[in-house]
């Protein structure tokens, strides 16, 4: 299936192949990227759940192939990956494995790695406000060589907050924010993914004008993780606060499938978010396209 080609847009516009698989390992991005570009997609992300999951030079010589971009590395927080309130050695273990991440990114051309790069998802504790300060202090201090290494390398962090049943230290633009005070702005930004903005701001379009240039990368999907507008998300008051923010970078599609039991356990999908994965895919383009055509 190829889409009709449409009218260009300020923003890149970018699939993740776990709409369809998880683990992404090479197969899958052998299968997946050029049915990306075949309906029309510029970009990717390419999630890392695990270091060697994919092989970086493979990955470039697909990128290569099919033209499509690498819009980030995603990075995978699960049980285990935590740089607070957790012992030396798991600080350490996940500090390699966001070094990794890095230098894939490096190898295939990615400007960010983007994720919840603080506490494995799901993992959540009631704390006053000195104990939360105290908690973003810590995390500071030991993500602040995964930064100088992603500065070094060219590569953007970018901070994904999480909504409130998936993590209880970082859920809001104005937290990450805060908490990112004092590392470098230039290696460190904030990932917004629509899902949880939904669930944890006042707004869409408010996020984003509390976010400011500080937004380095963006995903996009349904209220309920389905597909970009079959829903009642103000995409055009937050596509236009994008643009009005000066941010230039992609819009990737991030859902998952039902049909694979290990992903739609860690994310909570317990039923088809679309006809089908593919629908997911291609009528989420076709929407994104149509409104940032009037923008």
């Amino acid at each position: 299936m190829t889409l009709p080609t449409e009218p260009s847009t300020p923003f890149a516009l970018g699939a993740n192949p776990w709409i369809w698989h998880s683990p992404v390992d090479g197969d899958a991005l052998a299968g997946t990227l050029p049915r990306l570009a075949d309906w029309g997609f510029d970009c990717v992300e390419l999630p890392m759940e695990q270091a060697g999951d994919w092989a970086p030079a493979e990955a470039s010589k697909l990128l290569d192939a099919t033209g499509l971009a690498p819009a980030a590395v995603v990075a995978v927080m699960p049980p285990g990956r935590d740089l607070v309130a957790t012992d030396p050695s798991t600080v350490r273990t996940t500090q390699d494995y966001l070094w990794h991440c890095v230098d894939a990114a490096q190898a295939i051309g990615a400007p960010v790695v983007a994720g919840p790069v603080y506490t494995a998802v799901g993992r959540s504790w009631r704390m006053t406000d000195p104990e939360r300060a105290a908690a973003w202090a810590e995390w500071r201090e030991h993500i602040a060589p995964v930064v100088t290494h992603a500065g070094e390398a060219g590569v953007t962090i970018a901070v994904e907050p999480l909504n409130r049943y998936e993590t209880s230290l970082l859920n809001t633009v104005a937290q990450c924010l805060e908490a990112m005070d004092g590392l470098d702005p230039a290696a460190i930004g904030i990932a917004l993914d629509v899902y949880h903005q939904n669930i944890e701001e006042r707004g869409l379009p408010g996020a984003v004008r509390e976010a400011g240039g500080r937004i380095v990368h963006v995903q996009v999907c349904a209220n309920d993780r389905g597909a970009p507008g079959a829903d009642h998300l103000d995409w055009h008051g937050f596509l236009t606060a994008l643009t009005h923010a000066g941010y230039r970078g992609p819009l990737c599609i991030e859902s998952f499938t039902a049909h694979n039991d290990a992903i739609a356990v860690a994310a909570s999908v317990w039923r088809p978010l679309a006809p089908s994965q593919d629908a997911l895919a291609t009528d989420g383009l076709a929407f994104l396209r149509r409104v940032l055509a009037g923008i």
